[in-house]
């Protein structure tokens, strides 16, 4: 029996994953970078660690990128044979949700339709 899912759904749940990832690190990375403050020996190397943690803390709690360079986002999706899209194709919903979570979120919009020809930035 085929299943349905709405366009508008997609985009959503892509928006929010991409915001996620930019503003909260996960629990295990996190946990690395205590761990490596506990066992660093230099003062400058902890205050490094100290500044990175602090950063982290903040963009979870402002809901703002931890790093300026947000990198390029990359989607991995899997999908059952008997799904169909309604309302638009799974790439636009992909793309637009990506391209929300980058306008709204306030996040760099580094990306450039073709980088080798013409080098401009997609501003989204």
């Amino acid at each position: 029996m085929p299943r349905e899912i709405e366009y508008e759904k997609i985009v959503e749940a892509v928006k929010e994953i991409a915001l996620r990832a930019n503003y909260k690190l996960p629990r295990d990375v996190v946990h690395a970078f205590q761990q490596a403050l506990e066992r660093e020996e230099s003062e400058l190397g902890r205050e490094v660690l100290r500044q990175i943690l602090l950063n982290a803390e903040a963009a979870e709690k402002e809901e703002m990128a931890y790093c300026q360079d947000t990198g390029v986002a990359v989607v991995f999706v899997e999908i059952g044979q008997d799904v169909r899209v309604v309302g638009g194709s799974l790439r636009d919903a992909i793309e637009e949700g990506v391209r929300r979570a980058y306008t709204e979120g306030y996040l760099r919009a580094s990306m450039v339709y073709d980088p080798v020809f013409e080098r401009k930035n997609t501003r989204d």
